[in-house]
């Protein structure tokens, strides 16, 4: 027991200071090429931290843990959406852009519905290899969209800060090599802490459905809330609100997709309510965007997306 808490500990410096390397390095990639923070978040850091997740839902593929992949992807996002954004929000109050709220939140609110709607609708609740193909395929939609649409503006910035000779410094090369250093760490760290604490829930007989809602949902996301309070803290909160929203497509578009293109994923009773609680927590995020102060997750909100997180783990382990 002891010795699983040490790597524990071990686990989570490896994820702290892998995150404070990608998000350092995301930055310097941002200011230099004049690219949105955001944008680098949602595709660079969003699909590095999400490393964790795809390993764990390809080797579960195989094995046919397919309870274990959807836990692991609902329980992500509901970990990414309420517990990552309301720890945000509790360290410091969050502006969210317009192009966030009126494109980003809709489409992760798309995605949970989507499969609210299989899950109710379609007689026997599976994801096939149709849907697994259908799901990357919009995946790489979503990433490319933000991208042709920002690639004028960028161009248009980087040609002008050529032409006054105000470009930042900076080898590319290398802060790419340092992103992928950080994202190594944050794979073996959580891997470790993943690993030894679900040795411990084993020992305490939890199911494998509750494994993967909890214990393999938290520590794979422990990357990106890791990521995100470093983020934070450092000022660069765009990183951290496209990390979070980019993970939660990785999670339901790519992960899914994946998965289901190896092994039909069935989408079991028990599953239900938690796509309810986050299709919820999708609504309650985007209105907080609506309501005083717009666009502006302040503590009071943060709170209450920590405590709805909170509320939903009593009542999944007890």
């Amino acid at each position: 027991m002891i010795f699983n808490i040490f790597i524990i500990l071990v686990g989570l410096a490896f994820l702290i200071l892998g995150a404070e390397l990608v998000v350092r390095s995301a930055s310097n990639i941002a200011k230099k090429f004049y690219i949105p923070e955001i944008l680098i978040g949602l595709t660079i850091v969003s699909i590095g931290t999400s490393i964790p997740e795809l390993i764990i839902t390809i080797k579960s593929a195989f094995k046919g843990s397919t309870d274990l992949i959807l836990g692991n992807a609902i329980g992500s996002n509901l970990c990414n959406l309420l517990l990552i954004l309301g720890i945000m929000g509790l360290i410091k109050p969050i502006y969210i852009q317009e192009e966030t709220k009126k494109f980003h939140i809709p489409i992760a609110f798309f995605a949970t519905t989507f499969l609210l709607i299989i899950s109710i609708l379609k007689e026997n609740r599976v994801i096939n290899s149709f849907l697994g193909v259908i799901l990357i395929i919009l995946f790489i939609a979503y990433i490319i969209y933000p991208i042709l649409l920002d690639k004028k503006r960028i161009a248009k910035e980087y040609k002008k800060a050529k032409e006054n000779k105000v470009l930042n410094n900076g080898n590319i090369f290398f802060q790419l090599f340092i992103i992928l250093l950080g994202l190594i760490l944050l794979k073996q760290g959580g891997d470790l802490v993943v690993n030894r604490a679900t040795i411990i829930a084993e020992n305490y007989g939890l199911s494998e459905r509750v494994i993967g809602l909890t214990i393999v949902a938290i520590g794979t996301a422990l990357p990106e809330l890791i990521t995100s309070i470093v983020s934070t803290i450092s000022n660069n909160t765009d990183i951290g609100i496209g990390n979070l929203i980019g993970s939660s497509m990785v999670n339901f578009f790519l992960i899914l997709g994946v998965g289901a293109t190896i092994v039909p994923i069935k989408i079991s009773e028990k599953f239900i309510e938690n796509l309810f609680l986050l299709t919820f927590a999708n609504i309650l995020i985007w209105s907080f965007c609506y309501i005083p102060k717009k666009n502006i997750i302040t503590r009071i909100k943060a709170f209450s997306l920590v405590g709805i997180f909170a509320i939903y783990l009593i009542n999944l382990l007890i």
